[in-house]
């Protein structure tokens, strides 16, 4: 299980260890964004820093109706205690855990400040 909290400004906030390519442990705060498809987001500054490699140029129509272009890199994180290889897509944001990296997963959350977030397997 995972499990984090809701901060103050209702955000649902899980802690991730991401890995670098010579296997050195990031820890970081990412918010849980239910309304992004992908797995995960991280600034260029951490992708560099982490030394993730390369895959592809993304897009995505984003809130305002206009379409955003990006990099799409290949990440390392600790989910549920095993190493999970996804998709990191480029973003200049606080790192968002999107619902692909959810999939099959069941995600309770208390709606108030300081609530519980949990993040279970559901196999």
């Amino acid at each position: 299980m995972i499990e984090g909290t809701v901060n103050e400004n209702l955000e649902v906030t899980i802690r991730l260890n991401l890995h670098s390519v010579s296997g050195e442990a990031q820890e970081i705060e990412a918010i849980v964004d239910t309304g992004f498809t992908g797995h995960l987001t991280l600034p260029i500054e951490l992708i560099e820093r982490l030394a993730l490699s390369w895959l592809s140029r993304g897009h995505a129509l984003v809130a305002d109706g206009s379409l955003h272009v990006f990099d799409v890199y290949i990440g390392t994180l600790t989910w549920n205690g095993q190493a999970r290889t996804v998709e990191v897509d480029e973003a200049e944001t606080d790192p968002l855990v999107g619902m692909r990296l959810l999939r099959d997963h069941n995600l309770s959350v208390d709606v108030v400040d300081n609530g519980k977030v949990r993040i279970e397997a559901l196999a």
